[in-house]
């Protein structure tokens, strides 16, 4: 696990500046504080910070061959090292460490870029190939490492993170509008896009590749779920997912450094601490909780899961001072505005856990695969919706839409009206229609005013869904965008803030391919969410733990807060009309959506939530570029004085 980084030269051939990788390497010391690297050659650069979590002693980077002809940065894990090392070394390999990291080089030597689909992991990398001039640029097929990264001049610019890229230009980096209104339709930014003009992510299982003065950027990961030739029966499938479950607690557990748990009160984290028993223990397990006071804490559920499962409980306890001092801090660390109230756990139990370990698993995945969140339920129903006459939709309709609040409600009865497939899925994970979110914009900000055109990412996501029926589609879209660039996205920068690697077993290849080419009745069963998952959990937990309300780091007593600071301080940044963001954005419109929400008319708390994150994002951000260079060049200047 650790931080890479690198610039291209591939147009003008030119020679890289030692100082600007170097610069580049130091400002995400943070991810790797073990060990740093460098490869300098002609017109190409690598930078490299390491945290060492699997051979300690051998596994630095940049990596190479004996004959020098591939080197290999890598950030992450890659779990099926051993079994392709085995096969690779019966091909005639011959290897030099015990790293997961040179089975790349020996991987990529036999198989070229098909190397790729023989990985099973969580990775962002890149290859240098001397012999041809060729350099390959990859995220990992679930998106949960990423890979940042900026053409310009006939020059590639990548990094794991933004900030990395920032500290290698010289220009400030400008908002770009249309990003923007992804964000506030969202809550994120969806690949390829960011924040940022010229600044993009690899999506999901995509890769850069730059030979011959040209940069093309393709998908790698091609897989197309198609259902079982046989229809599954209840206990064969159970069975099936519980021993590939088994196979990726193993697989992730491997490390030669301490590893924890973050764990929740929930059954997916249960689950998994179980899971993890059956190949050692006891682990640490590390909680998040508010206080007695909160009807929503689960420390007390945590703590008896832990108890239970002999685990070592250690919990973390925030207040409504400390997440509101927090959130300037953690939005930095995000680099991207992300609307989640679950950062401001996310980013305290990381910190905490970094005390004692320097891996913790996290049971992320289980509510994307199997349909745990209430849009799964009205995808999985809106056939039935859809198939009743226009004229009793119409009357419903109109008779929700006048509700006062329930945006949920009134936005699924929209959305899951509409007959095109596509759109009705971009219009469930919407906040709100697209015209209220054009409606916030000046007018001559967006290059076009249409908020219904589908994300270009998704559109070549759509013969992947060949297959699917309706849960199964929104699903493939959710573990290929709002999954890996919003919830993986913050997993990653908030416990990598700490130099922490966080994993996430439930994403191991094996088990996503999996529960893709089942059919929905597996997750969604007699309006029962995470049908087949629960299954598994009823052999290892108790009903009471089953019957648990959905709570995930108790984020509504984070929702709690941020209500009631719409009454001080974060309102504030509504209302002054100085505020950056109303740069880009109407402040009468902004104005009307806080009246609406405070008059009790509709629930805009997630979209105020958004424009909330946005601002403290935009505060930040002005004089980020220059205390990042700052801070990285003093690095550099402590390094040289030191040697």
């Amino acid at each position: 696990m650790c931080g890479i980084c690198g610039q291209f030269n591939f147009a003008r051939n030119e020679p890289v500046e030692p100082d600007t990788i170097r610069r580049m390497t130091e400002s995400i010391r943070h991810r790797g504080p073990d060990d740093e690297g460098y490869l300098i050659s002609g017109p190409l650069g690598f930078g490299f910070r390491r945290l060492s979590i699997i051979d300690l002693a051998g596994g630095h980077q940049p990596m190479s061959d004996a004959e020098e002809t591939v080197w290999v940065i890598l950030n992450g894990e890659i779990y099926n090292f051993k079994e392709l090392r085995a096969d690779l070394e019966q091909r005639g390999h011959r290897f030099r460490t015990r790293s997961d990291t040179e089975v790349i080089i020996h991987g990529y030597k036999e198989w070229g870029t098909e190397v790729l689909n023989h990985l099973n992991g969580m990775f962002g990398l890149a290859i240098w190939d001397v012999k041809n001039h060729r350099l390959v640029v990859a995220r990992d097929a679930m998106g949960i490492k990423l890979i940042y990264y900026r053409i310009a001049n006939g020059q590639l610019t990548f990094g794991s993170e933004i900030r990395a890229i920032v500290a290698a230009e010289n220009s400030k980096p400008e908002v770009d509008p249309v990003a923007l209104n992804l964000f506030l339709r969202f809550r994120y930014t969806p690949s390829p896009l960011t924040i940022l003009q010229g600044t993009r992510k690899l999506a999901p299982g995509t890769m850069l590749t730059v030979e011959n003065g040209q940069c093309q950027e393709k998908r790698w990961y091609n897989y197309t779920p198609t259902p079982f030739s046989s229809p599954k029966e209840d206990e064969e499938a159970t069975h099936e997912l519980l021993e590939l479950y088994r196979a990726a607690v193993r697989r992730h557990l491997l490390s030669d450094v301490p590893v924890g748990i973050l764990l929740s009160g929930g059954i997916d984290s249960g689950l998994l601490l179980a899971l993890m028993n059956e190949q050692g223990g006891p682990w640490p397990a590390y909680s998040v909780g508010y206080g007695k006071s909160f009807e929503d804490d689960e420390l007390t559920d945590a703590a008896e899961t832990a108890k239970l499962l002999g685990a070592r409980h250690v919990p973390v306890k925030l207040n409504r001072a400390e997440f509101e001092r927090s959130l300037p801090k953690i939005v930095e660390c995000l680099e991207e505005p992300i609307a989640a109230s679950s950062i401001v756990p996310m980013y305290f139990v990381s910190q905490r856990a970094r005390q004692d370990v320097k891996v913790a698993l996290i049971g992320q995945g289980p509510d994307e695969l199997f349909g745990g969140y209430k849009r799964h339920l009205g995808v999985h129903y809106g056939d039935w919706w859809r198939w009743l006459p226009t004229v009793i939709r119409s009357s419903v309709s109109f008779v929700v839409d006048r509700l006062p609040r329930n945006e949920t409600l009134k936005r699924g009865v929209s959305s899951l009206g509409s007959l095109d497939r596509m759109k009705r899925y971009q219009d469930v994970f919407s906040l709100a229609p697209a015209g209220i979110i054009d409606g916030l914009f000046r007018g001559d900000i967006l290059p076009n005013r249409n908020g219904h055109e589908l994300v270009n990412y998704w559109h070549s996501l759509i013969p992947q869904m060949a297959h699917t029926d309706e849960l199964g589609g929104f699903q493939l879209l959710e573990v290929r965008s709002s999954l890996p660039d919003e919830l993986l996205m913050y997993a990653d920068k908030l416990s990598m803030a700490h130099s922490l690697e966080v994993r996430v077993p439930y994403l191991d290849r094996t088990v996503v391919e999996y529960v893709q080419r089942l059919a929905a009745g597996f997750k969604v069963r007699n309006g029962s969410r995470k049908w087949l998952h629960r299954r598994v959990c009823e052999r290892y937990l108790p009903s009471h733990i089953l019957k648990r309300k959905k709570r995930g780091f108790a984020v509504n007593v984070v929702d709690d807060w941020f209500h009631s600071s719409l009454k001080g301080q974060l309102q504030e940044m509504l209302l002054d009309e100085s505020s950056i963001m109303f740069g880009l954005l109407s402040p009468k419109a902004v104005r009307r959506l806080l009246e609406a929400h405070q008059s009790g008319r509709r629930d805009n708390h997630k979209l105020l939530f958004s424009l909330v994150m946005l601002e403290q994002w935009l505060r930040g951000s002005w004089s980020r570029r220059e205390r990042l260079i700052s801070a990285a060049q003093d690095g550099l200047d402590a390094g040289h004085l030191a040697s």
